[in-house]
């Protein structure tokens, strides 16, 4: 059987903390691939708050270019409507086949969400979760478990480095003329400044999101 890491988001930009999160799931659970999926109507924010798809896409092109168990999928791209987790890996089961097992990628913050996460229950029944722990921050399992019976059997925990990277932050320091050198790959900087990325005060949210708020 195939295994297959998913991890999702904005993406608006990528950024090293990604890439380590799925760098680190590959390799500790040996991963066929890594797919990254980028929303295409991340249902958490408002429309026109966040970069064209177009431009996500290209970024998360650029940043998994040489890592040949990285992948980009469009899968969101093909549906309209909110960029719902679960529909995208219910969409995903079907394309790929029964001998696959997806296993979700997710940060520590993100789990703590759980709850509030479109058909959470379903999504139990698509995927492993993979939880990237983060040194000092504990999540109580005890509730979530309560609120989603087989959370726990479901979760995966792996030990990553702490990145304190937001993709909002990146953004407001494009803007403010802060170097954003080391927290994106070379390639994603580069593109950022030639499209002239994020200099559109209205693009900078005053108030930094989760990268992929599991509402979704």
């Amino acid at each position: 059987m195939r295994s297959i890491g998913v991890l999702g988001g904005t993406f608006d930009p990528i950024h090293q903390g990604h890439l380590v999160i799925a760098g680190d799931a590959q390799a500790y659970l040996h991963l066929d691939k890594v797919l990254f999926i980028p929303a295409y109507r991340p249902p958490h924010k408002p429309q026109n708050s966040y970069s064209a798809f177009e431009h996500r896409v290209r970024m998360v092109e650029l940043a998994i270019a040489s890592n040949p168990h990285f992948e980009l999928s469009l899968i969101e791209a093909q549906r309209s409507g909110p960029s719902y987790t679960v529909d995208t890996l219910r969409d995903l089961k079907a394309e790929l086949g029964a001998d696959v097992e997806i296993y979700l990628i997710i940060g520590m913050d993100s789990l703590v969400n759980i709850l509030t996460w479109h058909k959470p229950a379903e999504l139990l029944t698509l995927c492993r979760i993979v939880v990237a722990e983060r040194a000092g921050y504990h999540v109580d399992l005890e509730p979530l478990e309560e609120g989603l019976p087989g959370l726990r059997d479901s979760l995966v925990l792996i030990d990553t480095p702490e990145l304190s990277i937001s993709s909002t932050d990146l953004q407001h320091r494009v803007q403010v003329g802060l170097p954003i050198r080391y927290q994106v790959p070379p390639s994603v900087e580069r593109y950022i400044y030639e499209h002239k990325l994020y200099l559109d005060e209205g693009a900078v949210r005053a108030e930094a999101q989760p990268e992929r708020d599991q509402s979704c």
